[in-house]
């Protein structure tokens, strides 16, 4: 009877591959026993050798085969093969081990977490979808369990960072004997909806921290934008409202800058200019002072003066002699300003100070 009391470890990996183990050292003393299995049925059995054994110090404590069949029978004997030391036949099927979970999603929406997977090819009505999470404030795991594939929970704080795993669990006894479950899926970390690299405080902080100054940045990239715009707008408008007016400053720039103001000198500097200028307007000829006073004496009833003469100022005959000439190019209709200590005339084509 102490064959039956041997302690063997069965595992079906998803149905793929199966791990038989035994405690060799303790059971099989200064022995290496050799395994042999079978899936076949009946009494014409093949049996095969085990492809794989797992050793512990060189002794032979398990083996790994493929999965070929629902039934299946092992026997474990001497080194030699000529004396069986244990049997066994079983259902392969109520030994499962599940896969981990593949492409596992988290949704949050407010307070509420679900937590969805891929269905398996096998077996689905067998397995459950266990979900476990713990915020930084919480000392265990807490646990919740659906039917596979989608599993949830509430009342989630959006203040508080979460530790979420998942894994399959195989229902026990409708379709293993032994409680097998998958491995966990890879931890994550999620607050309010949006997955960390983990809850410690100085990431938190740090991912905050990044996520103000981007917002700080496009907002005042925002405002620059409208500022530009609105500075666009405000000088069109201005322009279409009060349009510019011109400065006659530039026009007598030479006269400021090279000359100080010195009329006289600039006079005589540009004393070509104005005779060019009286050519290229074809003035009426200037009747001087003297003339035309005995024309106003001959026609006083019949003619009324063409120009009007504005004496000029000055000591030289020279002067006097300019001052004619400038009178000659002054309409009558011409209007006279004062700008700088100077009296300036301006019609629509030139300007002349005085």
């Amino acid at each position: 009877g102490w064959k039956d009391a041997i302690n063997t470890t069965i595992i079906n990996f998803n149905n793929e591959k199966m791990q038989i183990t035994w405690a060799a050292r303790e059971l099989f003393h200064r022995e290496n026993v050799s395994f042999s299995y079978t899936f076949d049925e009946g009494q014409h059995k093949v049996w095969k050798p085990c492809p794989t054994y797992l050793l512990d110090q060189d002794y032979n404590t398990g083996c790994l085969f493929k999965t070929e069949g629902p039934t299946l029978a092992i026997s474990i004997r001497n080194s030699n093969g000529s004396e069986e030391l244990f049997s066994k036949k079983l259902k392969s099927d109520f030994y499962v081990k599940p896969n981990r979970p593949e492409n596992v999603t988290f949704l949050w929406k407010d307070d509420t977490v679900t937590v969805t997977c891929n269905k398996p090819e096998r077996a689905v009505k067998c397995l459950q979808l266990e979900l476990q999470y713990k915020s930084t404030f919480d000392k265990g795991w807490q646990s919740r369990t659906s039917r596979c594939c989608s599993v949830g929970d509430q009342g989630f704080d959006p203040r508080k960072c979460y530790s979420f795993r998942v894994r399959l669990k195989r229902l026990v006894p409708h379709c293993n004997v032994v409680s097998y479950s998958s491995d966990w899926e890879a931890e994550t970390y999620w607050m309010n909806g949006t997955l960390l690299d983990s809850c410690d405080a100085d990431d938190i902080t740090s991912q905050s921290n990044t996520v103000t100054v981007l917002s700080c940045s496009l907002a005042v990239l925002l405002m620059m934008l409208i500022l530009l715009i609105l500075l666009c707008k405000w000088q069109r408008l201005q322009m279409s409202v009060m349009p510019a007016i011109p400065d006659p400053k530039y026009i007598f720039v030479d006269l400021l800058n090279d000359h100080n103001g010195n009329f006289q000198e600039w006079l005589d500097k540009t004393d070509h200019v104005l005779l060019q200028t009286k050519l290229e307007y074809e003035e009426p000829d200037c009747i001087t002072e003297a003339e035309s006073q005995q024309e106003d004496e001959k026609n006083s009833d019949k003619q009324r003066p063409l120009e009007k003469i504005f004496p000029f100022s000055g000591t030289a005959e020279n002067s006097d002699l300019k001052a004619a000439q400038i009178a000659c190019l002054i309409p009558a209709s011409n209007t006279i300003a004062s700008f700088a200590g100077f009296h300036i005339l301006m019609n629509d084509d030139m300007y002349v100070m005085l």
